[in-house]
């Protein structure tokens, strides 16, 4: 039996511009009390949803960590996010997948972040298999150095030179992070498609995860 969770019941009903418009609300209280009314319950049943299926995708247990913004005092998220990490207790530390919103979009990602000791070795392996990366990884997927910053630059724009500077900068500094996926305008109407949404998702996942392969 498949570990896949499209058994689960109901239907995911996917993110709605107002969803998205929570990132606008001002202060730091009015703007948790609205992610985690509107926001967090669709990131824990993704959680729901997901796990098992990357659980199977990536032949190991995973665990869903949703975004809790715990350490904020004065400045509201201006994102948020669940990740999935073969961790129990966290994700930091672990090269993991994601889905996140900012206010402008959505992304679905493979990252690998400053916290993790993982780094070096994906940026070894990536340095070694850059043709095998430009070859499986889709030109419009998007690549960042810089978790806080929405968007990035898409594989094609980049080029080799582009991904190499990356990785050699994953490997050489220690603040240095590389993510790869897609970014899904706001207004885009796969994402009030909650279950065409999820296959996207398991889409991506499936593409990137090559690049979870070459963390260890």
């Amino acid at each position: 039996m498949t570990l896949a969770a499209d058994s689960i019941k109901g239907t995911f009903e996917g993110f709605t511009p107002d969803d998205f418009d929570v990132f606008a609300i001002p202060g730091l209280e009015p703007r948790m009390d609205a992610l985690i009314a509107r926001i967090r319950p669709k990131l824990h049943e993704l959680g729901d949803r997901l796990t098992p299926f990357l659980t199977e995708l990536c032949g190991e247990p995973m665990f869903p960590h949703v975004a809790k913004h715990a350490r904020r005092t004065i400045n509201p998220p201006n994102d948020t996010w669940i990740a999935f990490a073969p961790g129990k207790r966290g994700y930091k530390m672990f090269p993991h997948f994601q889905i996140g919103l900012f206010g402008s979009h959505l992304f679905i990602q493979f990252a690998i972040i400053y916290e993790s000791d993982n780094k070096t070795v994906f940026a070894e392996h990536a340095l070694r298999q850059l043709g095998d990366i430009e070859g499986h990884i889709p030109a419009h997927y998007v690549w960042s150095g810089n978790h806080m910053v929405p968007g990035g630059d898409t594989q094609e724009e980049l080029g080799r030179d582009g991904l190499a500077k990356l990785f050699e900068r994953l490997r050489t500094v220690k603040a240095s992070e590389a993510l790869c996926g897609i970014v899904i305008d706001r207004e885009d109407p796969i994402l009030r498609n909650g279950e065409a949404f999820l296959a996207k998702v398991k889409e991506t996942f499936r593409t990137v995860l090559p690049l979870y392969k070459m963390s260890f």
